[in-house]
C-alpha cells in the first residue's frame, strides 16, 4: 500500500510540475523617459508580448542617456540603449560591454533655406550643431565636408548647443541650418523644415555599405553568457513590437501616448522615421560598417572621442542571439 501511495504522490507531483507555468526570466531595463524603447515596451505590455516571451521586464525610466550609462556601469540595470561608439570606447578602456543592433535612426541637417542642399552650401552660413565638438554626427558631417573640399569650422559659423536649444533657435530663424538628432529633426520636419543633408547618406559616403546602426541594446558580456536564451527572447519580443508599431495603428496609438507632441502631422513623421530606423541587416554587416566609420571618427576625433582603441574592438557587437531575433 505504501508503495502505491508513493507512486501516486510522485505522479501527482510530476503532473503539478508540468502544469505550473515556468518562471519568467527577469530583465532590468533602464530607459530614457522620452526614448523610443519606452514606445516598444508600451506595445509589449499592451499585447502581452512579455508573457508570450516568458519575460518579466522591470523597466526603470531615467531622465537622460548618461543616467543609463551610469546604471549599466554600476550594475543597476541589465540592458540599456546607447551608441555603439560609446560601447567601443568603454571596451577600449577595459569594460566588457557589448551591443545588439537597435536602430539606424540618425539625424539630418535641417533648414528652411531652399538654397542649402549640400555641404558646399553651408559655407558662409550659421550652422547650429546639436551636441558638442565631439558629437559623432558632427564629426561625420565635418569629415564628409572635408571630403568635398569644405572646412566647416573655417567656412561656416558653428554654434553648439543642446538639441532643444538648437531646434528652438532654428525655429526662431536665428540659424541658417541645424544639424539635429533624429527626433528633433522629425519635429522640425513636421514644422516645414527640409532635410537638406541626410546623415545616413553621409555615413555611406564615408564607407558604410548600408544604413548603419547608430544605437543598440547594451549589456555586459557576463550577463549575456548567463542569460543568452532570455536575451534572444527579449530581442525577438522587441522586434515584434517594432513590427506592430509599423503595421498596426492600434499599436502605434499605444506607443504614441509616450510622445509629448500631440498633432497628427508630427506623430506621422515620428512614426515614419522610427519605422525607417528598424535594423534590416545582419550583425556582421552592421559590424563591418561600424568598423569603417570608426576609422573615420578615430582619425578626426582622436583619443578624446574613441579612447585608446585604434580599431573597433571585435567584441563590440554581440552575435549570440541572431538566430532567434532575426
Amino acid at each position: 500500500m505504501r508503495g502505491v501511495v508513493a507512486l501516486l504522490t510522485a505522479y501527482l507531483v510530476g503532473v503539478f510540475a508540468l502544469a505550473a507555468p515556468a518562471q519568467a526570466d527577469k530583465l532590468r531595463v533602464a530607459l530614457q523617459k522620452t526614448g523610443t524603447l519606452g514606445w516598444e515596451l508600451a506595445v509589449v505590455k499592451a499585447y502581452g508580448l512579455d508573457k508570450e516571451a516568458k519575460l518579466d521586464i522591470d523597466a526603470v525610466e531615467l531622465a537622460s542617456t548618461d543616467a543609463g550609462k551610469i546604471a549599466i556601469q554600476g550594475g543597476g540595470a541589465d540592458i540599456i540603449v546607447s551608441d555603439w561608439l560609446w560601447v567601443a570606447r568603454e571596451r577600449a578602456q577595459g569594460a566588457k560591454l557589448t551591443l545588439y543592433p537597435y536602430s539606424t535612426g540618425i539625424g539630418a541637417v535641417m533648414t528652411k533655406n531652399s538654397a542649402i542642399k549640400s555641404v558646399n552650401d553651408l559655407a558662409g552660413k550659421k550652422l547650429g550643431v546639436a551636441g558638442g565638438p565631439l558629437d559623432k554626427s558632427w564629426l561625420l558631417l565635418k569629415a564628409y565636408a572635408l571630403q568635398n573640399g569644405v572646412d566647416l569650422e573655417k567656412s561656416a559659423t558653428v554654434l553648439y548647443g543642446a538639441p532643444p536649444l538648437i531646434a528652438e533657435k532654428a525655429l526662431q530663424g536665428e540659424l541658417d541650418a541645424a544639424l539635429e538628432f533624429w527626433n528633433f529633426a522629425a519635429d522640425l520636419e513636421a514644422k516645414g523644415f527640409a532635410r537638406a543633408i541626410e546623415l545616413a547618406q553621409v555615413e555611406k559616403a564615408l564607407g558604410a555599405k548600408g544604413d548603419a546602426i547608430v544605437t543598440g541594446y547594451v549589456f555586459d558580456e557576463g550577463f549575456a553568457a548567463k542569460k543568452k536564451d532570455a536575451l534572444a527572447r527579449f530581442f525577438a519580443m522587441t522586434k515584434k513590437a517594432k513590427e506592430l508599431i509599423a503595421t498596426s495603428d492600434e499599436a502605434w496609438a499605444a506607443a504614441a501616448k509616450r510622445i509629448g507632441a500631440g498633432d497628427a502631422k508630427t506623430l506621422d513623421v515620428y512614426r515614419k522615421r522610427y519605422v525607417a530606423g528598424a535594423p534590416k541587416r545582419s550583425v556582421a554587416e552592421e559590424e563591418e560598417d561600424a568598423s569603417a566609420l570608426y576609422q573615420t571618427l578615430a582619425k578626426i576625433g582622436g583619443e578624446k572621442l574613441v579612447g585608446p582603441g585604434k580599431a573597433l574592438d571585435p567584441g563590440t557587437f554581440y552575435k549570440g542571439a541572431e538566430d532567434k531575433a532575426h
